[in-house]
């Protein structure tokens, strides 16, 4: 998998961290690619139940682990589970406050909840703050609100190459400085390989189906998204 990303042009992988469980085997990747795979720390929110408190204590005693370059994935999905949402609510704040004081991006999990992340972002945002909104496939309006918190990104991967989306329309309309590109591997596989086992070299569909849409060069879209990405992340990862 790695090989294959590389021959594809990918040259480093970020890596979000889901629970208490996932953080060993994602050190242990990195630490056998340090150069390639850069690790996160966070607690995604369908991981989020009674016992979240416990589950960010032990995420927390990791944070201080070598090349962690954000609090990620945090934030509030509504799609499997509502009745945690008070929860979700509260370990989202809790791991913003852990990026801010340690000047870390935050990747946003935002599935069914763009507004209740805006409730929250909109108290919680300052000139602290920035972070990426990771698989966004919202609206014009929903993107503009996000690019109005100002140090935020979107998160853009397989679902802009699908037949029936609207995605395509509504980065037309948007500035591609505030762009990056991902995978959410192993999901949302792009096209010619929806249906399958997502990965990091097919991400290259990704930027040419971004490439065509705004009517610029492969090379363009790779240099762009790739220094948007520098950016957000700063972390190790310009080594």
């Amino acid at each position: 998998m790695l090989q294959r990303a590389h021959e594809n042009g990918v040259r480093k992988i970020l890596l979000p961290n889901i629970d208490a469980s996932s953080v060993d085997g994602m050190l242990e990747l990195c630490a056998l690619h340090p150069n390639i795979c850069f690790p996160m720390m966070g607690l995604h929110p369908c991981s989020v139940q009674e016992n979240y408190e416990d589950e960010l204590e032990k995420i927390y005693t990791a944070l201080y682990q070598k090349n962690i370059i954000a609090i990620g994935e945090i934030g509030i999905d509504l799609y499997w589970d509502k009745s945690t949402l008070p929860l979700q609510r509260l370990a989202f704040r809790k791991q913003v406050e852990w990026a801010k004081d340690l000047h870390l991006p935050i990747v946003i999990h935002g599935r069914d909840s763009y507004n209740e992340l805006f409730e929250e972002l909109n108290v919680l945002n300052d000139q602290n703050l920035s972070g990426v909104f990771h698989c966004f496939n919202g609206s014009i309006q929903q993107a503009e609100k996000i690019l109005s918190y100002g140090n935020f990104y979107l998160g853009i991967g397989g679902v802009l190459t699908f037949k029936n989306t609207k995605l395509g329309d509504v980065l037309k309309e948007l500035p591609l400085d505030k762009i990056i590109l991902e995978t959410d591997a192993p999901y949302l596989s792009p096209m010619p390989y929806r249906g399958q086992r997502n990965e990091s070299a097919y991400v290259r569909y990704v930027a040419e189906k971004l490439a065509e849409i705004t009517r610029k060069t492969i090379t363009e879209i790779e240099e762009i998204t790739t220094a948007n990405a520098h950016k957000l992340f700063p972390g190790n990862t310009n080594q």
